[in-house]
């Protein structure tokens, strides 16, 4: 038993380093200590800071996130970043919610897999738990007094960002999404191929437009993002997939059926602790749906299976700090079972 536990942890890691490591992390790493080192902390404060108009600066964060195609452990070194260069606390966990939750890829290949009504609902939901969640964080964290990571260099005095610097960041946001949005199917050989070519260009115009020093800074800041975060995503993983093999699947199927608020309540625990890479949420839903369960809890698990995970968790603990992420994971599990219940009697 012991050993068949081990095994599960070890694949589920395997897989998990093998698929997302070079697509996903190293981008969002990279673009993550960007933001922190090139994009002037003033102007983040101006318009995503606590201090800025909540409708403003949560309608900004909530649509920016739906053009990120991340998963709930790439998502967090992006959120971090503005969390660090100076973005409201409210601003930055929309950015962690919606990024995964609700992202046009994840939209769209829904959309082929279960329909024009799921996507709508899926949107609707995101958008108005993100509105939730923002003024939720803002109001418990509010008058907090944080430090950006050591040796932060987000706070020189200038424009917002250089242009050579903003050209950077654009490269670096297209190689964290176009093996995504270019390759949604066939070889993983070939995303790698595309993320490679498109760090290539990156680097090349990284050493042209940018001095060493300013290179240096980039990576350090990239580096403290690494590492308080990716071995807490190798732990969560490991788990996830011993605890994958401990469920058991039968019991999970009957217990999925109707609309009622326990079954709303399961389908979003059951995404809350499980991984899902970003699109692969939908086929695992078509499928429990084929099989009897309601369209309410359908949308829960739509919502928290790539929105959080255990390693998700563990990464927020580490990077926003434990009192948040006690605040930030029942706050979904509450509306996703909530959401799951209300769209599945009243809406779809």
């Amino acid at each position: 038993m012991i050993t068949d536990l081990l095994t599960a942890g070890l694949l589920a890691l395997k897989d998990y380093i093998a698929t997302h490591v070079l697509t996903c992390l190293v981008p969002a790493f990279l673009l993550a200590g960007g933001m922190v080192t090139f994009i002037r902390r003033e102007a983040v404060l101006e318009y995503l800071g606590e201090s800025a108009s909540k409708l403003r600066s949560f309608s900004m964060a909530s649509v920016g996130s739906f053009l990120l195609a991340a998963c709930s452990c790439t998502v967090i070194p992006v959120s971090g970043g503005l969390y660090y260069s100076g973005a409201g606390v409210g601003a930055a966990f929309i950015v962690l919610w919606v990024a995964p939750a609700a992202n046009i890829l994840a939209l769209v290949y829904t959309g082929s897999i279960l329909g024009g009504a799921m996507v709508a609902a899926r949107v609707a939901a995101a958008v108005a738990m993100a509105f939730v969640i923002g003024f939720v964080m803002s109001a418990a964290f509010k008058g907090e007094r944080r430090e950006p990571p050591p040796e932060s260099t987000g706070t020189q005095k200038g424009p917002v960002i250089g242009g050579a610097e903003l050209a950077l960041l654009v490269l670096v946001l297209l190689s964290l999404l176009l093996p995504n949005y270019l390759i949604r199917t066939g070889s993983y050989g070939l995303k790698v191929l595309v993320w490679a070519i498109a760090m290539a260009v990156t680097a090349l115009f990284a050493w042209r437009a940018l001095p060493a020093s300013r290179i240096r800074e980039w990576m350090r800041e990239t580096w403290w993002f690494v590492r308080i975060i990716f071995p807490l995503l190798l732990l969560g993983v490991f788990l996830v997939g011993v605890i994958g093999a401990l469920l058991p699947e039968d019991w999970i199927r009957a217990w999925l059926g109707g609309d009622g608020l326990g079954a709303a309540f399961l389908a979003t625990l059951i995404g809350a602790v499980s991984y899902f890479a970003t699109m692969t949420e939908a086929p695992f839903v078509d499928t429990l749906m084929k099989l009897g369960m309601g369209d309410g809890p359908a949308l829960a698990l739509l919502l928290t299976g790539p929105g959080l995970s255990l390693p998700n968790w563990l990464a927020i603990s580490r990077v926003f700090g434990v009192k948040k992420a006690l605040v930030y994971v029942p706050t979904i599990v509450v509306l996703g079972t909530l959401v799951g219940w209300f769209f599945g009697n009243f809406v779809l």
